[in-house]
């Protein structure tokens, strides 16, 4: 049996289906699992000549060509730095781990500077796109050294989905936390965007009493013009998927509970930290805790007696208006992420190219979408852009679409439908857009009570008043 490109550790669904796209794109792929009844599964199941499992550690490891590549995927956390310890008493220098699951950048920074101390390389990857995805061609985010892209560079090429123009969906995003960190981000945009959809789609049913099926329609006339994108591809099935048991949508049946796995967290604490807003990610993510709290809900309904204000005629301008709306909501979505990149890569010294990051998101991944060309542009134009609205062409969206938006907000407001994520991005825009912000006040009142100083227009330094 020839020695293999790349080996894979854990065998769960992402795992199991990376292996896969391996070893169909003629690369012999080792495969291990902790327990060898499903690396067992897997070969039957789908077992190819470029498919290789193994029962022990040390017989993976063997089967790995020079410099190995091993790609860990389990969860994570502990289980990381246990495969890890594992693995690095029986690689030799220069071989290289990457980590291809959700993982605080702050472990994939530890682990690195950790690997080598030993010569060994270690790659935080965000990988995007679902089990689907993984299996087909993801997005692919790979951090670490030179020596480790170039070494993965022909392999991840060869497995990454296909952005607009039919490259790889996959770049060298920077050294060691670069990768996971710009994963984390995508997953707060990703946040954010499905929030926006779910707002959409709750003004849809509240306001003009559609159902399932009318809404979709609607999302389908709005993914054929501006938003055509992953997100608003799937969720027109999800949409019009009949109740399994019994009559209706099976949306319908649906509790409105959300879940959550911690990224968007991870990216609202770092912006937080790192003094950028990201609003709208921020009440997407809180939008998420509120309905978690699904009986306090309940008990709070009963006891204000509040509900949405619906509406018997339906404007013939409301799909291109709700249509232009969502885009310049998702535009200030992905303008809040990447500036929370762009701060991060000054900070951590990471050489990050915006306009490859948007490339790569073009395909694979969950928040593909078509604006991603414009974003692509514009960074390959402007490289050193501080914020995505101080392009040109951003100017341009925010003309066609602005006043779409301020209609949509007033009108959720009067109908007394919760929208935080869309009124967020206009408060953002206004926020971000405006010359004056009260925070004069904030500093006067801070330096009353606490001493903590001040800047002022009409001198040059930094002063504390008595104020009584």
């Amino acid at each position: 049996m020839p020695q293999s490109g790349i080996g894979v550790i854990g065998l769960a669904v992402m795992g199991a289906n990376l292996s896969r796209n391996f070893a169909s794109r003629n690369i012999h792929t080792s495969i291990f699992n902790r327990t060898y009844e499903k690396t067992e599964t897997l070969i039957r199941e789908h077992g190819t000549d470029y498919l290789h499992g193994f029962q022990t550690l040390q017989e993976f490891v063997n089967s790995l060509e020079k410099p190995r590549r091993v790609l860990v995927m389990v969860q994570a956390g502990p289980a990381v730095d246990d495969v890890i310890t594992q693995l690095s008493t029986l690689l030799e220098k220069d071989d290289i781990i990457i980590d291809g699951g959700n993982s605080d950048y702050h472990d994939t920074i530890r682990r690195t500077a950790a690997l080598e101390t030993q010569g060994l390389h270690f790659v935080g990857m965000g990988v995007s796109g679902g089990e689907e995805g993984a299996l087909n061609g993801p997005s692919l985010m790979p951090g670490g050294s030179d020596h480790s892209w170039n070494a993965l560079k022909p392999l991840l090429e060869k497995i990454a989905a296909k952005d607009f123009d039919g490259n790889a969906c996959v770049t060298h995003i920077g050294t060691d936390g670069a990768g996971q960190f710009v994963k984390m981000v995508h997953n707060g945009i990703e946040y954010a965007v499905m929030q926006l959809m779910a707002e959409a789609y709750d003004y849809l049913r509240k306001c003009y009493k559609m159902d399932a099926g009318q809404i979709a329609d609607i999302f389908q006339k709005m993914y054929e013009g501006k938003l055509k994108s992953f997100l608003f591809q799937i969720v027109q099935p999800v949409l019009r998927q009949k109740n399994d048991n019994g009559e209706g949508f099976l949306i319908d049946q649906i509790l409105d509970k959300a879940g959550q796995k911690g990224t968007g967290a991870w990216t609202v604490i770092d912006a937080a930290l790192r003094g950028i807003p990201l609003s709208s990610v921020s009440e997407a993510l809180f939008a998420r805790s509120t309905s978690a709290q699904k009986d306090l809900r309940k008990s709070l309904n009963k006891m204000y007696k509040t509900k949405a204000k619906s509406s018997k005629v339906i404007p013939p301008t409301l799909t291109p208006e709700l249509e232009n709306a969502l885009y310049l909501a998702m535009t200030l979505c992905y303008a809040q992420g990447l500036q929370l990149i762009t701060k991060a890569a000054q900070e951590q010294n990471w050489l990050i190219d915006l306009s490859e990051v948007c490339r790569i998101w073009q395909g694979g991944c969950i928040i593909r979408s078509e604006l991603l060309k414009t974003l692509t542009a514009i960074y390959k134009e402007q490289p050193n852009i501080e914020h995505l609205l101080l392009a040109g062409e951003s100017k341009k969206i925010v003309e066609a679409t602005l006043p779409d938006l301020k209609k949509l907000s007033q009108t959720l407001l009067k109908k007394n439908i919760p929208s935080p994520c869309i009124f967020s991005t206009l408060n953002y825009f206004n926020a971000i857009t405006s010359k004056e912000l009260p925070a004069n006040l904030i500093q006067g009142l801070r330096d009353y009570f606490g001493a903590h100083t001040f800047e002022r227009k009409d001198q040059k330094g930094v002063f504390h008043f008595n104020w009584y």
